[in-house]
């Protein structure tokens, strides 16, 4: 789940006709690229590591999403740093997939897909590139002590690093200190929140004052420890006796993160346990990296006047699959690349994902993206895959390009919409090798199998919010330039 701080290089990009719509001046952008800072950077700027706190709108508290260039990588960094990256988000993706071919494999019952408040908290959500990660945090406080924590919705255990601590691996902030905090209470083993904890969530107590867990991630990440419940305080608002992992045995591709949050649909996720204060909705705009300083937001609660979207909301239903509960999962019925569309016969289920970077696609849809972006994107030459990318350009001395725009469809009444962002389109890839080459690529990747479960990451859904309701199982999606200084408190 690690990343490499991200410089850009801007294109101009241009379309045939002289008048643009909405989304093809949005188009008008940068590509990312991926780069390591120089050394000197990195020592002039280790103070703007932190994220700033969270302050309240219209009542709502907002966690800040902040894209910051100062704080520094590894020293030991290599310059395939970030081609290992997405292969450990590969391992990610294929581990998901293990796991869901186990839970199908254990299950005899007729897979049958099933279709299942005003805003209370805004938290500053960031590019995680300043913890060295792919994926996006934020700050909150727990107990007394502020967390920056990793934002995914396919996990539901939130977890800190603890003290004292066997093995923990580097963080900028301290380790949470439980013997500090008057509110920390340690969970038993016969409570329900232990009883909870289930497949990747592993737990197996010691004694009957304690509940210990084990968390597994597909890059083989961990986390072991014990639960806990302590205050939770989002900017103002407070959620008592919220229930969290605290890790004594870390390792793995957190970054210089605490830790972990929850936000998926299982019992122990924030979501779930938080479900009281702002009714089982929530949201975020993923900011993406650009020449100026960049922010987005996270928001608990369904009042819309906190969003800036550029676009009006279209909401898709949110599927329930018994055997995998606890992701959100939607119904993608079509595409479209550019001027070329193609549907996707009676759906395809797929999974909306915070924690992974790339989204994967089965053969067939993929191949059909691919083939529909190369025949729009004639004229430049391509150049061997990198790592999982497999459509890859070389745009050196290349002034203009024409990208076609991608969208995603999704089964509703008002044709849900997911409009990739140019930074999700392609993305620049610093080879390292000191020529000054702009090699560019789709940043899709094919399944191995036909059969495997759609993945919407991370990446594809920048500038855009996206908007889980629980409450009335559907999920939303509108355009919109991710800020945070631009909200009127």
């Amino acid at each position: 789940m690690a990343m490499l701080p991200l410089l850009l290089l801007m294109l101009c990009v241009s379309h045939n006709n002289g008048v643009h719509s909405l989304e093809e001046r949005m188009m008008l952008h940068h590509v990312q690229r991926f780069r390591r800072q120089p050394h000197s950077q990195q020592q002039a700027s280790i103070r703007g590591c932190i994220l700033p706190d969270s302050r309240r709108l219209n009542g709502a508290i907002i966690l800040e999403m902040k894209e910051q260039k100062e704080c520094p990588p590894p020293e030991e960094m290599k310059i395939d740093y970030w081609k290992k990256r997405m292969m450990l988000d590969d391992l990610r993706v294929r581990s998901m997939q293990n796991m869901f071919e186990r839970m199908a494999s254990l299950s005899s019952s007729n897979q049958n897909w099933l279709l299942e408040a005003s805003i209370k908290s805004q938290i500053p959500l960031n590019l995680g590139q300043n913890f060295d990660i792919l994926n996006y945090v934020v700050t909150l406080e727990l107990g007394n002590q502020k967390r920056t924590m990793i934002v995914d919705t396919g996990s539901d255990l939130s977890w800190v690093q603890c003290e004292p601590c066997k093995s923990c691996y580097n963080q900028k902030e301290s380790l949470f200190k439980p013997s500090t905090s008057p509110s920390y209470q340690s969970v038993p083993c016969n409570s329900k929140p232990c009883q909870s904890l289930q497949f990747a969530n592993q737990r197996m107590c010691k004694s009957a004052t304690t509940c210990d867990y084990v968390v597994n991630y597909g890059d083989g990440s961990i986390s072991i420890g014990e639960l806990g419940s302590e205050n939770l305080t989002l900017g103002d608002m407070s959620l008592n006796n919220i229930v969290f992992g605290c890790g004594r045995e870390n390792k793995g591709m957190f970054g210089y993160t605490s830790g972990v949050l929850g936000l998926g649909r299982g019992a122990l996720s924030l979501v779930s346990q938080g479900r009281d204060n702002f009714g089982g909705v929530f949201s975020y705009c993923l900011p993406s990296p650009m020449a100026g300083e960049t922010s987005g937001s996270l928001v608990f609660g369904d009042e819309s006047s906190a969003f800036k979207n550029l676009t009006p909301i279209a909401y898709t239903n949110m599927l329930q699959n018994p055997l995998l509960p606890n992701h959100y999962m939607l119904n993608l019925i079509s595409m479209e690349v550019g001027e070329v569309g193609f549907r996707i016969v009676d759906g395809r289920q797929v999974i909306i994902d915070s924690g992974t970077v790339i989204t994967r696609l089965p053969p067939s849809i993929y191949n059909a993206l691919k083939g529909g972006f190369l025949r729009q994107f004639q004229g430049y030459p391509q150049v061997p895959g990198v790592a999982i990318l497999d459509t890859c350009f070389d745009l050196t001395g290349i002034q203009q390009v024409k990208v076609p725009i991608i969208k995603m469809y999704f089964e509703g009444d008002n044709h849900a919409k997911l409009n990739v962002d140019p930074s999700g389109t392609l993305i620049m890839i610093d080879e390292g090798d000191g020529a000054s080459k702009s090699k560019v690529c789709l940043p899709f990747a094919s399944l191995s199998y036909e059969h495997e479960v759609p993945i919407i990451g991370n990446l594809q859904q920048r500038n855009n919010r996206v908007i889980y309701d629980s409450k009335l199982s559907r999920v939303g999606f509108a355009k919109e330039e991710c800020t945070f200084s631009g909200l009127v408190s």
